[in-house]
């Protein structure tokens, strides 16, 4: 599958291609979710996703692993020295590391903003100093650079139907509400690490304070207003998807099943949350194994219809109606989808 990514995506030279196949099992071992909905892309733009993830994954590893025992400061050098890397990669692209070499390549194919990519090292910067928020909006501040313009260098990879600059804020909007789903997902986790991302002015509002969620975590003891916490930000979540929900059909009909699936999944965490009463703090919450197969199965069925409608020059939009021959790849798509979410 890499192979045919790679010829389909153009990409000859043997160590840029390497470099595209490292990020690729970046985004397969620590990205389950979002590596099964790119698999739902043309095979083309697939490398490019991966890219994107593979950078985002390895900033977001320097500053988060709690397996390392790297210091604070050696952390931020280590932040500094990616920074560096990413200017000569973007400069001119003559770079040794293959995360930033296919970085660097697919921001030139595309055509991404290079200021995007130095507004998420920003923010993760910040997160080995600033340990909470006050406020929703200063949250949103830090959250632009950390997730809004994931979904800004997504949106030329993803192509859309009308101008950019119209799907623009709906992409930035789902890259929010993806990154509030995992703040309230793992919130104990980013409790251990220093951090809380729930608005200390939302705490507030609920009788709660940061102390009173440390000491959850560290008792296992549940709180009703903790509980209420959580709740109102799961709310807010949602209303941020709602934002989001009409850029996805802004996209190219091609890329409409991956979002709409990565959408679907994502906010389903929230599904999982509430289910479980909302015991974030103690446990993490999943989607369950068999919603996340036929969540996937459906994408499936919708980007082979699209892609079959396009190649007959079918309307995009009778994606409910695809040809018998596609129905085979269907059953085999559909062993991989199985086994991507076992």
């Amino acid at each position: 599958m890499t192979a045919r990514e790679l010829d389909a995506a153009g990409i000859r030279d043997p160590a840029l291609r390497a470099a595209y196949t490292h990020c690729r099992g970046l985004n397969a071992r620590h990205g389950k979710t979002y590596f099964l909905a790119t698999r739902l892309l043309p095979v083309d733009r697939r490398p490019a996703v991966h890219a994107l993830y593979g950078f985002a994954r390895w900033a977001d590893d320097i500053v988060d692993d709690l397996g390392s025992t790297a210091t604070p400061g050696e952390r931020a050098r280590a932040l500094l020295a990616l920074e560096a890397q990413l200017a000569a990669g973007l400069r001119h692209g003559q770079v040794t590391e293959p995360v930033i070499r296919a970085l660097a390549d697919t921001a030139g194919r595309y055509g991404i903003g290079h200021r995007h990519f130095t507004d998420f090292l920003s923010s993760m910067r910040s997160d080995l100093t600033v340990g909470g928020y006050a406020s929703y909006e200063e949250l949103g501040r830090y959250m632009h650079g950390s997730a809004a313009v994931i979904g800004l260098q997504m949106l030329p990879v993803l192509g859309t139907v009308g101008p950019r600059e119209e799907a623009a804020p709906h992409a930035a909007a789902l890259g929010v509400a993806f990154q509030l789903t995992n703040f309230l997902r793992d919130v104990g986790e980013d409790l251990d690490r220093g951090r809380l991302y729930l608005p200390a002015e939302l705490l507030a509002a609920h009788g709660a304070d940061r102390e009173r969620f440390e000491w959850s975590r560290s008792t296992g003891l549940p709180d009703a207003r903790i509980t209420d916490v959580l709740r109102a930000a799961a709310a807010h979540n949602r209303t941020v998807y709602r934002a989001a929900l009409p850029g996805i059909a802004m996209l190219a009909p091609v890329s409409r099943p991956c979002i709409r699936t990565a959408f679907v999944l994502y906010s389903g965490i929230l599904d999982a949350i509430e289910a479980d009463g909302y015991a974030v703090l103690h446990r993490r919450a999943v989607v369950p194994r068999r919603r996340r197969a036929v969540v996937a199965l459906d994408g499936l069925v919708r980007a082979l219809a699209v892609r079959t409608g396009v190649r007959h020059g079918q309307r995009p939009g009778a994606a409910a109606r695809f040809s018998a021959a596609s129905r085979p790849r269907v059953a085999d798509a559909a062993s991989a989808v199985r086994k991507e979410t076992v």
